[in-house]
């Protein structure tokens, strides 16, 4: 994106395809992965929740249109999606449930509001655990945002009415800058990681920043 010179706005998706053979098959999970994923050129300043939740808005409206188009095809699979997503960061939710694991929480709010983005997955919470892992050098889980909490990604999850539980469509965020690489690096103890390729261009301010995610099947 950088020697292409991509103007913001603009960006790359590719059609990921990936076998996982270590993986813990159920009704939402198999060896067969196919997954969308997309990264878009942002300009500094939208590096911040307000222009998180606008993405997530429009990738949620989205889904959507797709489940009313299918509705026309098939009237027998009814739409039942809300109207809005709704939003809460983790935090928030490990105060609403501390007696509950980070899974039984999204099963809890999603059963309540039946599509909801979990912002700030990857840093530490209050209870000194995570509500889930996230890599040091991907998505930004340490920035300071508008709600005072930490965190400028999370997850889009959707509520499952057959299988009575939360599945999850995607994984998305305001990648790392400069000085999100850096701390996260540091906390995760990966300092190492400097010297590679991407994040010695990243903290030299060669790339530009950008904001991405994967939808998955």
């Amino acid at each position: 994106l950088a020697q292409m010179k991509v103007p913001a706005g603009r960006g790359i998706y590719t059609d990921m395809n990936a076998l996982r053979p270590e993986e813990e098959l159920d009704n939402i999970h198999s060896i067969y992965v196919d997954q969308w994923d997309w990264e878009k050129v942002i300009i500094p300043e939208q590096r911040n929740l307000g222009f998180l939740k606008k993405t997530v808005r429009r990738i949620y409206e989205a889904v959507k249109v797709t489940e009313n188009k299918l509705y026309v095809e098939f009237p027998q699979i009814e739409p039942m999606l809300p109207e809005d997503i709704f939003f809460i960061h983790s935090e928030e939710l490990l105060q609403m449930y501390p007696e509950l694991s980070p899974k039984e929480r999204e099963n809890a709010i999603v059963r309540r509001h039946k599509a909801v983005f979990i912002i700030g997955i990857g840093g530490e919470l209050s209870d000194g655990t995570l509500h889930d892992g996230r890599a040091a050098d991907y998505d930004d889980w340490t920035t300071l945002n508008e709600d005072g909490y930490y965190g400028l990604n999370g997850d889009l999850l959707l509520w499952n009415p057959v299988l009575e539980s939360v599945f999850e469509i995607s994984s998305m965020g305001i990648r790392v800058d400069a000085d999100a690489l850096k701390r996260q690096l540091g906390i995760r103890g990966e300092q190492f990681k400097e010297d590679l390729m991407y994040h010695r261009m990243l903290l030299e301010g060669r790339l530009p920043c950008t904001i991405g995610g994967g939808i998955g099947q």
